[in-house]
């Protein structure tokens, strides 16, 4: 737990309750001079525990994408397809997606890696081999092979596939058929529309970032193109669990339940958020030579991955409770993957590889585009996802300032008025038998904290809830050490130690 810096102790009797002791803490000479710049504990030692506090509040969201997006594919009604090959996804989404705010991208000259992370990547971005072959070839192929699984009659709900989303009609059909396909284990099949190869990317790329439950499928593939481009046959790559997939999925199933079990009863999102995080760093180590490195699987069945493992991992677990959470790729230093999430409040960035060092952090976790931006920039497909601006569960260290999330309390948990905190500190007290007890809280704002620290400095503070205590507990004496440290935001977490006897 994190040491704190104790202000001063206070004793009372029941028959002497007009005078309490008053002492300060003498490391702080100067407190009654400087009250917040001085007498406050700033330190960066580890978090609390999640657990240690109860926190019961609901969240509610909003969907992020209010339509489909309607730009049309380059016409592909004739028989032949543009002589181009394009390698990225400008023919097959628009620029902009309604309904969210969009990601501005950052400088990535600017990008710097800080030298504790250092070398913590190891994404691969998609890989299409591409073979080019005869115009009779490619007929005879779309004869022989046809479509496969077709995938029509699939849908997929925007906030947890927001990849699919940004495809036109086209991209969704040539989607659907993938996942259809790569879900029956059929690796050979022709376009269910006419597409360029590019088309094909583009589709292929938004079901791999959509779908990390395919995780034995690779991120490469093999398309067999015209000279104009049409491509005529596509051969996904399966890894080696797909040759006793049911064995698979029974241990992927069994190593995520281990984690979803608790985390559904973690409480509000980000609650299940913070605890698959933290779970998921204790579990799993960085290997760049682990193998399928780039699935979930790698992280959860085999406990060693990469950055795109993490991603897909984390991502998988989210969908799971039902938290929006998208696999993000870009650039930090390198090739590098990471996760956004989708809270109460709006998005947020989390990085769990870059948090799994020794000993582990929050330092990438719930950041906004602003905090990443000399650390993280999108790619690909990635910079069409929502822009990250939530505040609410942002995670703070603002001149060593903890945020109220990294105590497992969301920000409504702060107390705002000091009837309030007479009211919470005496409920705390009295629940269970005299002795000892440690309870705490967090109130809100400088004048609040100035008009909390002058009830103890003109004893007020046993109208508020003291006097009533004390006769109330049965209790003769009572002893109490408060300790307060500043969080960012303008709140004050204070721990309370008393004993009734």
């Amino acid at each position: 737990m994190k040491k704190l810096t104790t202000l001063f102790l206070i004793s009372w009797a029941l028959l002497m309750l007009a005078g309490s002791l008053f002492v300060f803490n003498s490391l702080y000479p100067g407190w009654t001079d400087v009250l917040f710049d001085t007498a406050v504990s700033q330190s960066q030692e580890e978090n609390l525990s999640l657990n240690e506090i109860p926190v019961d509040s609901k969240t509610s969201k909003e969907t992020a994408y209010e339509e489909t997006v309607k730009d049309e594919l380059p016409s592909s009604s004739s028989s032949e397809i543009k002589e181009s090959h394009p390698s990225t996804f400008e023919d097959n989404i628009q620029n902009t997606l309604p309904g969210i705010e969009q990601y501005e991208e950052p400088d990535r000259s600017q990008i710097e890696v800080p030298h504790e992370v250092a070398g913590k990547n190891g994404y691969e971005p998609i890989q299409e081999q591409r073979e080019e072959i005869p115009k009779e070839d490619g007929e005879k192929i779309k004869e022989r092979l046809g479509p496969g699984e077709t995938g029509d009659g699939l849908t997929f709900d925007p906030m947890f596939y927001p990849y699919y989303e940004m495809l036109n009609e086209k991209g969704k059909h040539l989607y659907r058929q993938i996942f259809a396909n790569a879900k029956a284990l059929n690796t050979n099949f022709s376009p269910v529309e006419q597409a360029s190869s590019g088309e094909v990317k583009t589709a292929f790329e938004a079901v791999c970032n959509d779908h990390p439950e395919l995780f034995y499928m690779d991120t490469a593939y093999t398309a067999k193109c015209l000279k104009n481009g049409e491509c005529v046959e596509i051969q996904l790559q399966m890894n080696r669990t797909a040759s006793n997939l049911d064995k698979a999925m029974e241990q992927f199933s069994q190593k995520s339940e281990e984690i979803l079990a608790n985390a559904r009863n973690a409480g509000t999102d980000y609650e299940k958020e913070r605890y698959v995080h933290d779970r998921l760093i204790e579990l799993v180590d960085y290997s760049l030579t682990a193998p399928m490195n780039q699935s979930a699987y790698s992280a959860l069945v085999n406990g060693k991955t990469v950055c795109a493992g993490y991603a897909r991992a984390f991502q998988y677990l989210m969908q799971q409770l039902g938290v929006p959470c998208y696999y993000t790729t870009g650039y930090a230093g390198e090739n590098h993957a990471w996760n956004i999430v989708s809270l109460e409040d709006g998005y947020y960035n989390v990085d769990s590889t870059w948090d799994d060092t020794s000993p582990a952090t929050y330092d990438y976790f719930n950041k906004s585009d602003k905090d990443y931006a000399g650390t993280h920039v999108r790619d690909g497909l990635s910079v069409y996802l929502p822009a990250c601006n939530g505040q609410m569960y942002r995670s703070q260290e603002s001149d060593g300032k903890r945020n109220i999330t990294d105590l497992g309390l969301n920000p409504e948990d702060a107390l705002t008025t000091l009837e309030d905190y007479f009211a919470n500190c005496y409920a705390q007290a009295m629940d269970g038998e005299k002795g000892t007890k440690e309870f705490a809280n967090v109130i809100k704002g400088k004048e609040l904290f100035q008009e909390w620290y002058h009830t103890y400095d003109n004893e007020s503070y046993k109208e508020g809830y003291a006097s009533q205590l004390l006769m109330d507990s049965g209790a003769s004496s009572c002893q109490l050490t408060l300790e307060v440290e500043e969080l960012a935001d303008d709140m004050y977490y204070i721990q309370h130690t008393l004993v009734l006897q």
